[in-house]
């Protein structure tokens, strides 16, 4: 079996998300979301959600292309997560090219394109009135 992982928020679900994780998952047989917790968010990557990490989570595991997500903690994790989940494939997007790279001794590393028309920043910037 062919094993996919990939990172991030996902806070505001939307299409570009599913995109990533339709894509993620045509790479394999099996997605691991290894989903960024409250605390990391706050802590490591200075934002805050608008959802919590298990209302995120339970979204997550709705997606018919996930099939397991689970907590990021911290940035070093990823080595460890390769190895604990026997992944093949390390998907990221191409925001974060060249950034994980150091993981091509352990599995393939893609950077897939991002949906160019959405982000959560913009979506977040449009509902609080400072976006278009």
């Amino acid at each position: 079996m062919k094993k996919v992982i990939t990172y991030g928020t996902f806070d505001l679900l939307h299409y570009g998300h599913i995109n990533l994780l339709r894509r993620a998952k045509e790479l394999g047989d099996y997605l691991v979301v290894v989903l960024s917790s409250d605390e990391f968010n706050w802590v490591e990557k200075h934002k805050k959600c608008y959802f919590t990490y298990e209302q995120r989570k339970q979204m997550l595991e709705a997606i018919r292309y996930v099939d397991l997500v689970v907590p990021e903690e911290n940035w070093e994790q990823k080595n460890t997560d390769v190895e604990k989940y026997g992944i093949s494939v390390f998907v990221m997007g191409d925001d974060w090219k060249g950034k994980f790279d150091f993981l091509k001794d352990k599995c393939e590393v893609v950077y897939l394109p991002r949906t160019p028309e959405i982000s959560t920043t913009e979506i977040k910037k449009s509902l609080s009135g400072k976006g278009i």
